[in-house]
């Protein structure tokens, strides 16, 4: 019976010898894995100090964002609404506007104003706490709105509302209804 060995016959394990190596070569190759741990040493370090780079920049942006926010927040923003105000409560009560009323007043006359409307008065009614009415120069009725939106949408949602009555041929209404955000009434 014959087995195939890994043993050739008449042959002893140790034939196959490994060649020597020289001095040089040994020096050769010792140098050479010098340079490669060098390379990966720099290269390492270069990663390292990109990413601190990177993380350095990150930090001073976030940081002037939160600057510029503080001064945002600590800049006094006085409201001074060009448009008649005309606060039904104050008649019956005594009443006063909030600086959170007048910001709204302002920068909704003024947004409505940049889409090329011309408000002429703003009228908080009686018994409401966050409505404002506003009145525009060559419409009928006037525009409902609540200080709980922003100022931007609500006049865009508006504009929206006065087009859209426009195209359809409603000259006359009493009021538009946009204090509910995606919806708009008219009446």
């Amino acid at each position: 019976m014959r087995r195939s060995s890994r043993v050739r016959v008449g042959r002893t394990i140790a034939e196959k010898r490994e060649r020597l190596e020289t001095a040089n070569e040994r020096a050769a190759a010792r140098k050479k894995d010098k340079l490669k741990k060098a390379l990966r040493v720099t290269v390492t370090l270069i990663g390292f100090i990109a990413i601190i780079v990177v993380l350095i920049g990150l930090y001073f942006s976030f940081r002037n964002a939160e600057i510029q926010l503080e001064e945002l927040n600590n800049s006094t923003f006085t409201p001074n609404p060009t448009i008649e105000i005309i606060d039904e409560e104050s008649t019956a009560t005594g009443g006063h506007l909030t600086t959170r009323m007048l910001e709204f007043i302002d920068r909704v006359s003024t947004s409505l104003r940049e889409l090329g409307f011309t408000p002429t008065k703003a009228v908080i009614p009686t018994g409401s706490v966050r409505e404002v009415d506003f009145y525009l120069d060559g419409y009928v009725g006037f525009i409902k709105t609540t200080i709980d939106r922003g100022a931007g949408v609500t006049a865009e949602d508006a504009e929206r509302m006065l087009r859209y009555l426009t195209e359809n041929g409603i000259l006359e209404y009493t009021y538009i209804d946009v204090r509910i955000d995606g919806k708009a009434f008219w009446k």
